[in-house]
């Protein structure tokens, strides 16, 4: 089993401001800004838009339209009958996932930028104090979903039947490496739990060192480059693990302590 680590939502090229860690301990992943057909006023968390929320949190920034990928938690304002949850990949980063030979039973783990927020009088915004917790008031990478692969689509005609994802638009589907990954029904490290699902904030799915800039990680063994598709190199000082560059999927083949923690990190 491979477990792919996936970095989503929004960036510092794409939003450019963190995805809020709500005050219940929410990890609301921001989807890009597109111009695809889904609106930040078309989904919502706990009645409240994206659109809403963004407002709050980034007010000098206007954001409209948004790509809704890994599309894993049912949240549109106007429900989609027969929507499934799925996970579109095309292009180099699809083309990367097929020669590190990932399959069905292999774990996406998705994580992005985080930070924490806070309720005010006027709405929510980030939490700027300092407090003994570094964890508190950073800039984090952090994991916030999960999908075990139950099927994989690349027929073209057959992505086009799921058509509230944006990967079933013709900017996709005219691309023959366009994928779309369907989740398991049951995820087989813990069959009690869904093969796909969001988390909630905790410690232990912050992928952030303590002290560090937000892109370098705790030093885990099973996540070292001899174990990650593609030659990549450690890029960190002093400490850590940064892999540098613009990318979207980390593939990490099975060494000891990796299944275990990803188990951990779902359940």
């Amino acid at each position: 089993m491979k477990i792919i680590l996936s970095r989503k939502g929004f960036d510092s090229s794409n939003g450019g401001c963190p995805s809020p860690i709500m005050p219940d301990g929410t990890l609301l992943s921001m989807p890009i800004p597109t111009d695809d057909d889904v609106s930040f006023s078309d989904v919502a968390w706990n009645g409240i838009t994206y659109a809403d929320i963004l407002k709050q949190i980034s007010p000098r920034k206007t954001y409209r339209n948004c790509h809704l990928d890994p599309d894993i938690r049912d949240n549109r304002i106007n429900k989609i009958k027969g929507w499934k949850p799925a996970f579109g990949q095309t292009g180099a980063a699809q083309g990367l996932l097929v020669n590190a030979g990932v399959e069905v039973g292999d774990i996406f783990l998705f994580f992005g930028w985080f930070r924490r927020v806070e309720e005010t009088g006027k709405g929510y915004r980030f939490v700027t104090r300092k407090t003994n917790d570094f964890y508190y008031g950073s800039n984090l990478q952090v994991i916030y979903g999960y999908m075990q692969i139950g099927q994989i689509i690349t027929d073209q005609e057959e992505i086009k039947k799921y058509f509230w994802h944006p990967h079933s638009s013709s900017i996709h589907t005219c691309n023959p490496n366009n994928a779309l990954y369907l989740p398991a029904e049951k995820l087989s490290l813990n069959p009690s739990l869904s093969g796909y699902g969001t988390l909630d904030y905790r410690k232990d799915r912050v992928l952030t060192m303590e002290g560090k800039g937000r892109a370098t990680w705790n030093e885990y063994s099973f996540l070292e480059p001899e174990y990650i598709y593609g030659g990549r190199k450690n890029c960190a000082k002093d400490g850590g693990l940064y892999y540098a560059g613009i990318w979207q999927e980390l593939v990490i083949n099975e060494s000891e302590g990796l299944i275990d923690w990803g188990k951990q990190i779902i359940v």
